[in-house]
């Protein structure tokens, strides 16, 4: 099977300090890949090179098979890569529909918006209701209200759904349950499984492992800025996963990246 982004080689350095080292990285259609490592371990920059944030010093980046390389973050959602990052990346104070839309605006239709650039606000709101209806998000009853007053798992339900809506092709989720209780976390957690369901596949990044394991098709381990191997939970233990990434197990050689 064609992988649909792949990374060969990726090399990163600041200054002296190599955050990827010839690093390779691989997703299938369809899949959720999980991305674990330590702290440092430079899973933050494989991401980043994958999706534009980040201009990689050498290697290269593949989607569907043809390379790409991405000069910024707009490059990469042009191609239909979206990315859910920890922070959100959303204006609290502006409202739901908004938030959905941002750098995306639908202007009206005419002289209206060609010469006067006026916005399609009532196209926006039935977009951004639809998507959220879609994904179950039931519990938001007014598309304008402010993301500010909304729950820690409702702003993230808004960014995952904010992905899912425009991202075609990947959507990188970046520890989307890292500041959520047990009951919001179940609901993004349900939320990446509805994406799955529509043929995106899902890039998770995370520390939780019981999440890891209980939504992760294949689990790539990254240590000391490589890949160092790539398991499947159904094989593995979480202790397993935790011993690899920590260094204190070496993975069997049948499983070690190339």
């Amino acid at each position: 099977m064609q992988p649909i982004l792949q990374g060969r080689g990726l090399t990163k350095r600041y200054g002296k300090v190599t955050a990827l080292d010839r690093c390779d990285f691989d997703l299938m259609p369809g899949e959720i890949l999980a991305v674990i490592g330590d702290n440092g371990a430079g899973k933050s920059t494989l991401i980043k090179a994958v999706s534009g944030a980040v201009i990689p010093d050498e290697g290269e980046v593949h989607l569907d098979g043809k390379p790409i390389r991405f000069q910024s973050p707009i490059d990469a959602r042009d191609a239909g890569i979206e990315t859910v990052y920890q922070t959100l990346a959303m204006s609290p104070a502006l409202s739901i529909a908004d938030n959905m839309f941002m750098g995306r605006e639908i202007r009206q239709k005419g002289l209206m918006g060609k010469l006067l650039k006026r916005l399609d606000k009532a196209e926006m709101q039935r977009i951004a209701r639809e998507k959220l209806n879609d994904l179950g998000l039931m519990t938001i009853q007014n598309i304008n209200q402010a993301v500010e007053t909304l729950s820690g798992g409702q702003r993230q339900g808004v960014a995952v759904a904010r992905a899912a809506a425009f991202g075609s092709k990947v959507i990188i989720l970046d520890e989307p349950t890292a500041a959520l209780g047990v009951k919001e976390s179940r609901r993004v957690l349900d939320l990446i499984q509805d994406v799955k369901s529509r043929g995106i596949p899902i890039i998770l990044i995370s520390h939780n492992m019981p999440h890891v394991f209980e939504v992760a098709d294949r689990i790539h381990v990254h240590r000391l800025g490589r890949r160092l191997c790539v398991i499947d939970p159904k094989d593995y233990t979480m202790s397993d996963a935790v011993a690899f990434m920590t260094g204190a197990k070496e993975p069997p050689e049948a499983q070690q990246a190339a």
